[in-house]
């Protein structure tokens, strides 16, 4: 275990910006690099596919998709088609002018333990980089602040400690003591503000592993030099919460005593207990400014049920619900340079195309008879289900591994991308996998791979996404924006972005299918549903498909509901400031 005094000294700052490439970055408002007397280790890395702006999306004539003669793949190629080199991330830098900048640029510091795609397990990685993305759009001041992972080969800005801490394969779960790793990370990020004399206005922090920086600011570094942020926490998913000792906490220069109120941090499940211990999450949303959940659903729930509800209802009036959105530049099908053919909605020919390429490669279809590029063969014609997701108890499995069984019944083909750290999880997966997988109709991929997510999400006809609980959930909106129609379970943010076609009061809202129960029986009506409504209305399934195409699910509309808490806390800030000097005066005017 570290002692404390050794958190202050044992860090660097690493960036990728040197030389002429430095200014090139700064030239295009990229991530801020602020410069202090810690050492600076240059890092040289093959540019990634990750841009610090959201692109324009422009609408593409039929003209616009020229596509060369396609390489079809197989399932006994040496090298899988979606392992095969890929060009460059064809995304435009340059900011788009048609995003409105707001009056009163802000100064934002995200503190995260995860971003797409240099850190990257869940949605907490896409969340931070397509809010930045979408908040440097608008005319902001963006820094992202990440712990060194010492796996990763791409480097943007890090935390980087002397000792063992974020060392190891995996970003979680490595051979470092995480709670102390990431108590670590927050101070230490707060201490480079202190240093360098950096003075945002919004400190962002998401999760449980930067939950103890708020108690860091307020009860020590406001103390010292950082007067200005406003903190604001972001919680993605409840179920991690952060469980600490007050040892633990004291190691990071705080008395972890102090915090074992009910008022303050304790974890509410160990009253009575020996030890009893604390919550870094609960820690964070008492001391944090405004506290934000992915989706107004999912603050209904949470305020119902879970263990938090109760702090969360003290601390209701700063408690908000912002749906997520997607990175538009990130997901587009009209430019994604990981499929073989490119679409939109005005012109989807090309999402047909992705089908078949994808089936060809997996197995699902047989050699066929090809026109050109055109596929004249039926194979493309039998619906494809497609479910990418962490294969964890929230999300369902049970009714994953009915919907396997029940798309074979009903004639369609279905593959499952996913993977899992919990051993018997994977071995009942495998089971399927050995069960199903050199069949006609179905593929279990147990493994993460971002280029055939992309691939999969191009080629489906449905996207399936059972949830026990969803806080907000990406695969929805993505699978749409690729022309996937949704079925869903209602819950959380799925509830927020999915509406059921057959639901005649709500028919303009209408884009996908819906289930409520958590039994096999909910779920197989729902998925009759749909392949119902694909194979015996074409054409309005065509409907359906351009008109998820065109929701505007982009963070840019998001990010303006951060932006519209972050001023409101910055008024507040002031408005607090004011009252003070008020006060002051009058006491002054009286003595």
């Amino acid at each position: 275990m570290i002692q404390a005094q050794t958190l202050l000294f044992t860090w660097r700052v690493i960036t990728d910006m040197v030389g002429k490439r430095k200014q090139q970055l700064s030239n295009h408002n990229k991530f801020k690099f602020c410069n202090s007397k810690f050492k600076i280790q240059a890092l040289h890395s093959a540019q990634t596919h990750l841009s610090s702006e959201v692109a324009a999306e422009k609408s593409q004539s039929s003209t616009d998709f020229a596509i060369g003669e396609l390489v079809w793949p197989s399932p006994s190629d040496e090298i899988p088609f979606w392992k095969k080199d890929f060009p460059s991330w064809g995304v435009n830098p340059e900011v788009p002018v048609d995003i409105k900048k707001d009056s009163d640029p802000m100064h934002i510091i995200h503190i995260t333990a995860e971003m797409a795609p240099i850190a990257k397990v869940g949605g907490l990685g896409d969340v931070v980089t397509g809010l930045a993305r979408a908040c440097l759009s608008r005319g902001h001041t963006v820094d992202i602040m990440l712990p060194f992972y010492e796996f990763s080969g791409i480097s943007v800005i890090f935390i980087e400690p002397s000792n063992q801490f974020f060392k190891g394969q995996n970003l979680y779960g490595g051979s470092y003591n995480e709670l102390e790793a990431y108590l670590f990370f927050s101070r230490a990020s707060l201490e480079w503000m202190q240093v360098t004399g950096a003075q945002p206005d919004i400190i962002h922090v998401h999760e449980w592993q930067t939950g103890a920086l708020p108690l860091l600011y307020w009860d020590m570094y406001h103390y010292l030099s950082l007067k200005k942020p406003r903190l604001v926490l972001t919680i993605h998913n409840m179920e991690h919460y952060g469980e600490c000792t007050k040892e633990q906490l004291s190691k990071s220069g705080l008395d972890g005593f102090i915090y074992a109120t009910i008022e303050k941090a304790v974890d509410d499940r160990t009253i009575g207990h020996n030890p009893e211990r604390l919550s870094l999450l609960k820690g964070g949303i008492v001391y944090s400014n405004a506290v934000v959940t992915v989706s107004p659903t999912y603050l209904k729930e949470t305020l119902c049920t879970g263990w938090l509800a109760s702090t969360l209802i003290r601390n209701r009036d700063k408690y908000f619900g912002i749906l997520n959105g997607i990175d538009t530049a990130m997901w587009n099908p009209a430019t994604d340079i990981f499929l073989p053919a490119k679409f939109n909605a005005q012109n989807p020919e090309g999402k047909k195309l992705c089908k078949y390429y994808v089936q060809r490669g997996l197995g699902l279809a047989s050699e066929g008879i090809l026109d050109g590029n055109h596929v004249l063969d039926m194979t493309h014609k039998v619906p494809l289900v497609v479910c990418i997701t962490r294969l964890v108890p929230q999300k369902g499995l049970h009714l994953i591994s009915h919907a396997i069984k029940r798309v074979e019944e009903l004639g369609a083909q279905m593959v499952i991308l996913g993977k899992t750290s919990d051993g018997r999880v994977e071995r009942e997966f495998e089971g399927l996998a050995k069960l199903h997988n050199q069949g006609p109709s179905i593929r279990i991929l147990l493994m993460f791979s971002e280029e055939l997510s992309h691939m999969l999400y191009a080629a489906a006809d449905i996207v399936l996404v059972p949830s026990m609980y969803e806080p907000c959930g990406l695969a929805q909106m993505i699978g749409m924006r690729y022309g996937a129609v949704p079925v869903v379970r209602k819950t959380g943010g799925l509830a927020d972005t999915v509406f059921d076609m057959d639901d005649q009061s709500n028919h303009e809202m209408a884009n996908g299918f819906v289930f409520e129960g958590i039994d096999e029986g909910s779920l197989g009506s729902a998925l009759n549903r749909a392949l119902a409504h694909y194979r015996q209305k074409p054409d309005e399934w065509n409907g359906i498909v351009q008109k998820v195409m065109e929701l505007d699910n982009s963070w840019n509309n998001t990010a303006g509901k951060y932006i519209e808490r972050f001023h409101m806390e910055q008024c507040s800030c002031y408005g607090m400031k004011h009252k003070t000097k008020k006060k002051e005066e009058r006491l002054g005017s009286t003595q």
